[in-house]
């Protein structure tokens, strides 16, 4: 297990419209402790911003690509990239504006939920709402105030690195948000499952058209007791015949066939494993048994992904509809302990490193002081942590099967980074994620670390 990673301290990054910042000189951090990574924390700019799941991705001109979102009604979720090299964030744009809503006092497009996904040039991604109206303890579709309009459902838009243009495919055709995505880049096809009824939606690139293929989690999350499923967060695109994969919260795996636009179930294995422990799957405040995210590996033609809450690896062979369970890779902490996941829905931070063969995840470990756990706050039914933890850094090398832990990651500050459900690994191994950072105004943003591939 790797000592400590140290890098400079915090930058302050203060920037309007699209004008660029620099990071300013670093001020002294606290020292890292042994088995400890320092992150370095960066300001965007933007004190409505609030967290962020996904939303972040490192592009092939290398630089970092992310979305923080909003809650405000007015003020939508704002995109932002960062230049490694040069340290400097420029914003991209207004979300509310890219989706052509600006001035039609509608709600805003207040997230983004997905990672993008490039293509010639272009980053292909969803919107999301972040103006909520709480029921029953849930979250529901925003009523809107007096003088706005309804959320007019989340978009599918293009971003041209080149142009720093915007393209705008329309909304989503049930006029929900869209909170789960992936694209077959091969056949020009976006999917996405839509919030909160778990509609399985796509766009063709080519034909220019939009289509509901209806509900695949039965009422999704729009209902509290009979008819709740919670809905899959990660499409699985297979990039050799365009289908794309995705579980429900009872653990079966379904097929979208590209060729016929049908969905099935498959005839395989399940995710309903002893390991990953039992859950009532229409009971809100975990993901049940779904995959949490999943990834494709070409070596393989297979795809690695990770159980939420559990924390273990599997791989899934969609040609032999094989599941093997490979590893429980949740936190040193965590493993020693025996327990789950803090954060009951498991973490999004989930991604192939530069090699192509390196598993990167952001995930929980338990605070100890005195030998004794420290407590902190009740899990709610959006399974928000239940107490105190540190972030850690694991690897999982595919070829070799090799684990390890890397150690806790803090703020320069000394505090932790929290509500992490993003990644991004840089093109020469730094890690980028969004966290919510505590200060004067208690925002969300970036924090970059290095990884075990920096060079």
């Amino acid at each position: 297990m790797k000592k400590h990673l140290l890098i400079p301290i915090a930058c302050a990054l203060a920037l309007s419209g699209c004008r660029t910042a620099t990071a300013p000189p670093a001020k002294t951090a606290l020292p890292a402790k042994d088995g400890e990574i320092l992150a370095t924390v960066y300001d965007s700019g933007f004190p409505l911003s609030h967290d962020s799941y996904n939303a972040i991705s490192c592009a092939s001109d290398g630089r970092i690509y992310y979305v923080l979102s909003s809650e405000s009604v007015d003020v939508g979720a704002q995109m932002y990239v960062f230049d490694p090299a040069a340290k400097k964030i420029s914003h991209v744009g207004d979300l509310t504006e890219a989706c052509g809503e600006k001035g039609k006092n509608t709600i805003s497009q207040g997230k983004s939920h997905v990672r993008f996904v490039e293509s010639n040039g272009k980053l292909y991604f969803a919107t999301h709402i972040g103006y909520y109206t709480i029921r029953d303890g849930m979250e529901t579709v925003g009523v809107p105030p007096a003088g706005h309009q309804p959320y007019p459902g989340g978009h599918f838009l293009a971003y041209d690195t080149a142009t720093g243009r915007f393209e705008d495919f329309g909304h989503s055709p049930d006029g929900e948000g869209i909170i789960t995505k992936n694209m077959d880049t091969r056949r020009g096809r976006l999917n996405g499952l839509s919030w909160p009824t778990g509609h399985f939606i796509t766009y063709d690139l080519a034909a220019k058209a939009w289509k509901n293929l209806g509900p695949v989690a039965d009422k999704g999350e729009s209902v509290k007791g009979a008819g709740y499923e919670t809905i899959c967060r990660s499409l699985a695109v297979d990039p050799e015949d365009g289908s794309v994969y995705f579980t429900n919260s009872f653990g079966k795996i379904s097929r979208y066939e590209y060729a016929s636009e049908t969905i099935r179930p498959t005839d395989g294995d399940d995710l309903v494993k002893d390991y990953f422990g039992l859950y009532d799957p229409k009971s809100p405040g975990t993901m049940g048994y779904n995959w949490r995210f999943v990834v494709w590996h070409a070596g393989d033609s297979a795809f690695y992904g990770v159980h939420g809450n559990s924390g273990y690896l599997f791989r899934y062979a969609p040609r032999t509809g094989r599941v093997d369970v490979l590893d429980r890779i949740t936190s040193l902490p965590s493993r020693l302990s025996g327990m789950f996941d803090q954060f009951s829905y498991g973490y999004l931070g989930f991604d192939l490193g530069p090699d192509g063969e390196t598993i990167h995840y952001l995930t929980g470990a338990p605070v100890y002081e005195n030998n004794k756990r420290v407590a902190g706050k009740a899990s709610t039914a959006k399974g928000e942590s239940k107490g105190i933890e540190d972030l850690h850094l694991v690897t999982w090398h595919i070829p070799d099967r090799q684990y390890a832990d890397h150690g806790a990651i803090h703020l320069p500050d000394g505090s932790r980074p929290q509500y992490v459900n993003s990644i991004a690994i840089g093109k020469d191994g730094m890690v980028y994620c969004l966290s919510r950072i505590h200060g004067a105004a208690d925002r969300t943003d970036l924090i970059a670390f290095p990884g075990p591939l920096k060079h």
